[in-house]
């Protein structure tokens, strides 16, 4: 785990959409890359030789099964990794779908396509929520088996009623089963509420009482503040100071975001290395409402995990997923945890994130890494049982996972870790829908 004594910024590569409302989940941990695996991914992938070759070798390869993946980044269609398994292609707003240094969309495709080398992919491009609703749309009109979203939208609500999470919900009520990452904000999102307990001239208190919480990153800032429903017409902001221990000077105050329904507010900078804070205001009277902290790009010195999953993954009906190194057989530390703010587990399962870092250049690490994984393995169960419907298919892949953590259902790693082989001889057996 990185450690959280030091809240020095470094300079670290950040990624985010045109439009600013999301970012790529690959990007929030500030971990170094991983070195590329040697060999074929798919032979060594979740620890374990030949898993999904043993599949493969038996005739289940995602045959007659259809995967669509939402990206930011676009594909690179002609690529030795996909070229050939591409149905369809379309972006929804700036951009074109198709590119050749598309790392990240690229790679998502292919963890997809060595896992399900049979499937059909549909491709799309997506830079804001309303491109992203318009590609979830396009995919379930075009009746695909499976959607992989491996993308995190921020200053979204935690319960699953936000735009970006009622989309996925639509999505499996229609026939698809819906994969979404967890997050990766375990150390980088803080909640709490607007109380009198809280609230000390307009500022909230983190832990131990302090009115400030250090960030720590690189010099690419980005920070939203969201808040409940109910409480729209009440005004939040987070501020962004520099210090030098002495003094302190305001850098940036967030601004609301209108690119959808939610109250939220965020701030996007670019700043000097150096030593940087975040205060929380509000009303001058206590209001209750739930406030949510997050950054895609520092970690927090006053982060809480719990809650810290984002949408698409907080949607009801959507597989979310955790990332897991399966290297040294545990969870991510980076990797966001459950439950929703409504009280659902949030996170369902976890995968590796690590097995796959050379399908993409600067590495593929994170939740939305182990996304891939997941939804290849779906395609097979489909292949080996057509009639499973979504809710089934996330029951199979819930009780044939691996227990990775305390026994039972955790708020990290969920039903545990996802086990291909039993999951897809468990839909075998399986003659329901």
């Amino acid at each position: 785990m990185r450690n959280a004594a030091v809240w020095l910024l470094a300079v670290v590569a950040v990624g985010s959409l045109t439009a600013g409302i999301a970012v790529l989940a690959v990007t929030a941990p500030a971990e170094p890359r991983p070195a590329a695996t040697d060999g074929d991914p798919v032979a060594v992938s979740n620890g374990t030789a030949g898993r999904f070759a043993e599949l493969h070798a038996t005739g289940i390869a995602g045959s007659n099964v259809s995967v669509g993946v939402v990206d930011p980044t676009g594909f690179d269609t002609e690529s030795d990794a996909i070229a050939g398994r591409v149905a369809a292609t379309r972006a929804f707003g700036a951009g074109p779908a198709h590119g050749t240094d598309e790392a990240h969309g690229t790679a998502t495709a292919a963890v997809v396509a060595r896992t399900a080398p049979d499937a059909d992919l549909y491709l799309a491009r997506i830079d804001s929520v309303d491109s992203y609703r318009r590609a979830v749309a396009w995919l379930v009109r075009a009746d695909v088996d499976v959607i992989v979203a491996p993308v995190s939208f921020y200053g979204q609500p935690g319960d699953g009623t936000g735009p970006v999470a009622r989309s996925a919900t639509r999505a499996t009520r229609r026939g698809a089963v819906f994969v979404a990452p967890a997050g990766n904000l375990a150390q980088s999102h803080w909640s709490g509420r607007y109380t009198a307990e809280a609230v000390e001239n307009r500022t909230v208190a983190f832990a131990g009482g302090s009115r400030r919480s250090y960030v720590r990153g690189g010099t690419e800032i980005t920070v939203w503040l969201s808040w409940e429903r109910d409480h729209a017409d009440e005004e939040y902001t987070v501020e962004l100071y520099r210090t030098n221990g002495t003094d302190s000077r305001l850098v940036a105050r967030s601004q609301p975001y209108h690119g959808d329904s939610v109250p939220n507010e965020r701030i996007v900078a670019d700043v000097r290395p150096g030593d940087y804070y975040l205060v929380v205001r509000g009303p001058a009277s206590p209001t209750g409402t739930r406030l949510r902290l997050v950054s895609p790009t520092h970690d927090l010195q006053h982060a809480t995990t719990r809650n810290s999953v984002v949408a698409p993954g907080t949607a009801r009906g959507a597989v979310t997923v955790g990332a897991y190194n399966s290297r040294v057989d545990q969870l991510e530390p980076f990797s966001s945890h459950g439950p929703t703010v409504d009280g659902r587990p949030g996170v369902d399962v976890v995968a590796p994130d690590r097995q796959f870092a050379a399908a993409a250049p600067d590495g593929f690490v994170g939740s939305s890494a182990a996304v891939p994984y997941v939804g290849g393995t779906v395609a097979l169960l489909l292949d080996a049982n057509e009639s499973l419907s979504p809710r089934r298919t996330e029951r199979v892949l819930e009780r044939t996972a691996r227990d990775v953590s305390e026994p039972g259902l955790d708020n990290g790693t969920g039903h545990g870790a996802v086990d291909p082989v039993r999951a897809v001889r468990a839909a075998r057996n399986r003659t329901e829908g």
